[in-house]
């Protein structure tokens, strides 16, 4: 059998000319930009771990049907 022989790069190539348009149309820099992006990814990486922390909350302890029957009658949403 032949084996399959796949060039691999050590890391992908960034769009420099892609990136380079962005930050000028953003009038930041590179360095700015990459900044964000990884704390917007952390940011987007840690809501998703609360929201699986959520759900397993929920599925061990499920909202029991009188749980908010309480603040029904607080609710307001805006009928008259």
């Amino acid at each position: 059998m032949g084996e399959n022989h796949h060039k691999i790069s050590p890391r992908p190539s960034l769009p420099k000319r892609g990136i380079d348009q962005v930050v000028k149309k953003l009038k930041t820099t590179r360095s700015a930009f990459a900044r964000k992006a990884l704390r917007d990814a952390i940011q987007q990486v840690n809501i998703k771990m609360l929201e699986d922390k959520h759900k397993k909350g929920y599925g061990r302890h499920p909202v029991d049907k009188t749980e908010f029957r309480l603040w029904e009658s607080e609710q307001s949403w805006g009928e008259r």
